[in-house]
């Protein structure tokens, strides 16, 4: 298995390098990542093709990694609720290590081969759910070990990696590659890996969730209306749907508990 991501750096002696010169040459490499994702959209299709009808029929999203990879499938699963007004439970996000790793690492997590299926278990994963393994280096014994447990209870698998032909890619039913080369400082996946697949992950929740019917036009309709800019984007929909002044659109939507009831209601 050939890892990019553990190629050196296409730049050198970035200590005598210049504040501007870093970030100029940081933003090449970013640029790169955009591109890399757009030509793996093929891989990426089916697989929330498969979520979205597991989830129609009551399933749920299961997100695993460790590290940088684990962070973001917990970030993503946990902005899945407040954006699309969904339950918290719809989308899980686990992390090797636990919560501690979100802040700490925690040594030897990522490297535990039985844990993964112990996390999945503890919300009694089965077969109407959709488990996707984030893995930049595509090598994680956690991820890995989780996702061939999945498979061998029946459970739909995906993957996100970095590097091609990855041991990941080949446990995953619907892998996902998005190779974005060397890192600008050489193994720092959390740069552009890490961009990548936060793309991917934005990519993958939206679609679902919009296919599942939770964006009217291009409004978060079911957000939840937690703090004051929220219900003023909220009301500025209702007017927008109802004709209604600020002040009768935000009574009503307040009333209703979301943009979706209010504009139901006042029909």
């Amino acid at each position: 298995m050939k890892k990019v991501t553990e190629e050196p750096s296409l730049y050198r002696h970035l200590e005598q390098k210049s504040t501007v010169e870093l970030l100029y040459d940081m933003n090449t490499e970013d640029q790169k990542v955009a591109a890399a994702v757009k030509g793996a959209i093929d891989q990426i299709a089916p697989l929330i093709d498969v979520i979205t009808d597991k989830m129609k029929k009551g399933g749920r999203l299961f997100y695993i990694g460790a590290g940088t990879s684990g962070r973001l499938g917990v970030l993503d699963a946990s902005e899945c609720p407040p954006t699309f007004g969904v339950p918290q439970d719809w989308v899980i996000g686990l992390i090797a290590g636990g919560d501690q790793a979100l802040r700490s690492p925690v040594e030897g997590a990522e490297d535990d081969t039985k844990q993964a299926w112990k996390d999945l278990k503890a919300y009694d994963i089965d077969q109407g759910d959709v488990l996707l393994g984030i893995a930049a280096s595509g090598t994680t014994p956690y991820v890995i070990h989780g996702l061939k447990a999945a498979n061998d209870h029946g459970i739909i698998t995906g993957c996100i990696c970095c590097n091609p032909g990855s041991s990941v890619s080949a446990v995953a039913k619907y892998p996902i590659e998005v190779v974005v080369g060397p890192e600008y400082v050489t193994g720092s996946t959390r740069m552009k890996s890490g961009t990548a697949q936060k793309l991917v992950l934005n990519m993958i929740s939206t679609a679902v969730m919009i296919r599942l019917g939770r964006v009217q036009d291009n409004r978060m309709v079911d957000m939840k209306l937690s703090n004051d800019k929220l219900v003023d984007r909220g009301v500025r929909m209702v007017v927008e749907k109802t004709g209604l002044d600020y002040t009768a659109a935000k009574d009503l939507l307040l009333s209703a508990g979301s943009v979706r009831k209010a504009i139901q209601t006042f029909r």
